[in-house]
């Protein structure tokens, strides 16, 4: 989600204006390394581990250039510009199937990428995508409250704690509107999926309340605040707490007792690619159980590999802001494509942010 939930870029066969602010993830000072093929890659903000796309590019002669998001939402709009010139992104579950209905994603041809079949059991057939026909799982978590424990000496049991006003100033939101409404909905005890109109309704008052005490709502800088002690309790993507944890040890992550958000993002192919079969040979690479342990090692997300949580050190296996308890998991939801009921979100989230 998670996290729980992220760099480079550059493009070439297109006006360098279409991406703003270009950079490469090759280190290489070789004159000649425009004439390689190129693979365009568009990720989370803290998803991509340097040395993993190195290897990728030393193995099959190619460069490989990154750039980021931040969100489902921001992810969509680009690609919706038809102006991108990425080959593969990172959708979160929902966000695929919405891609997958609307054309933007190529069919997979799985019989490159076989390592779809070390999928986690819980990763496989899922509602979205149950046959990987545009998507395959990536990494995987959960959605939850990190909090420094040396301030909230109480661990958090609610998605209420984010509504405590002696935590005012010091409280982040994830910058998502999905992940936000689908929190508020939750502590009202709805699905974070509801289509209601006056659901979405009673999550926007509610947020609405809880604004003031909001120092920001960021997806990609939670954890810092988390560890500079700027926030003490942060609506978080798990993995991002994990890491927080290395640098400041009073940090902890919980899942309420309301239940949250499951997710997994996923690797698939924009239809508009030129270089789909070495998008996928590079999905294949990133799926594979050496390259993945590496990466969750690096990254501390939960592999959707399954053969990788056992090789990973106790500590981070066993970190439930890495990977939850197996009992928490059927209070969990997984993000659906709430299709027209959208409308309601977008239309709330714009009145929230404007307050």
């Amino acid at each position: 989600m998670n996290n729980m939930k992220m760099v480079l870029r550059c493009l070439v066969l297109l006006p360098l204006a279409v991406i703003g602010g270009c950079s490469e993830s090759s280190t290489s000072s070789d004159s000649n390394t425009s004439s390689r093929p190129t693979l365009y890659y568009f990720t989370w903000s803290d998803y991509v581990d340097p040395e993993v796309v190195a290897k990728f590019e030393a193995a099959r002669g190619v460069r490989v250039v990154v750039d980021s998001f931040s969100s489902n939402e921001e992810l969509l709009a680009k690609v919706q510009t038809g102006m991108t010139g990425y080959d593969v992104v990172v959708p979160s579950d929902f966000m695929a199937g919405i891609m997958g209905r609307l054309g933007l994603l190529a069919e997979l041809e799985l019989e490159r990428i076989p390592n779809v079949r070390d999928l986690e059991s819980h990763l496989q057939e899922l509602p979205f995508d149950p046959t990987n026909r545009f998507s395959i799982p990536y990494f995987w978590g959960t959605v939850g409250i990190g909090y420094n424990a040396d301030v909230v000496t109480e661990p958090p049991t609610s998605w209420e704690a984010l509504w405590d006003p002696q935590f005012s100033g010091r409280i982040s939101m994830l910058n998502d509107e999905r992940e936000v409404f689908g929190l508020a909905l939750r502590a009202l005890g709805y699905s974070l999926n509801s289509v209601d109109p006056q659901a979405i309704q009673q999550a926007k008052h509610k947020l609405i309340v809880q604004k003031p005490l909001v120092k920001a709502y960021t997806s990609d800088q939670f954890d810092q605040l988390l560890v500079a002690g700027e926030v003490v309790l942060a609506h978080a993507w798990g993995g991002p707490v994990a890491r927080a944890m290395r640098e400041r040890p009073s940090i902890r992550y919980v899942i309420p007792q309301e239940g949250g958000t499951i997710w997994t993002d996923c690797l698939a192919v924009l239809a508009s690619s030129p270089n789909q079969a070495l998008a996928m040979d590079f999905i294949n690479y990133l799926l594979d159980e050496e390259v993945a342990l590496l990466t969750s090692k690096r990254l501390l997300f939960a592999s959707a590999n399954r053969h990788v949580r056992d090789r990973l050190p106790a500590n981070i296996r066993d970190n439930h802001a890495v990977y939850p308890p197996g009992d928490i998991l059927p209070r969990m939801e997984w993000m659906e494509d709430v299709q027209d009921a959208i409308r309601y979100y977008d239309r709330a989230w714009t009145e929230l942010k404007v307050q």
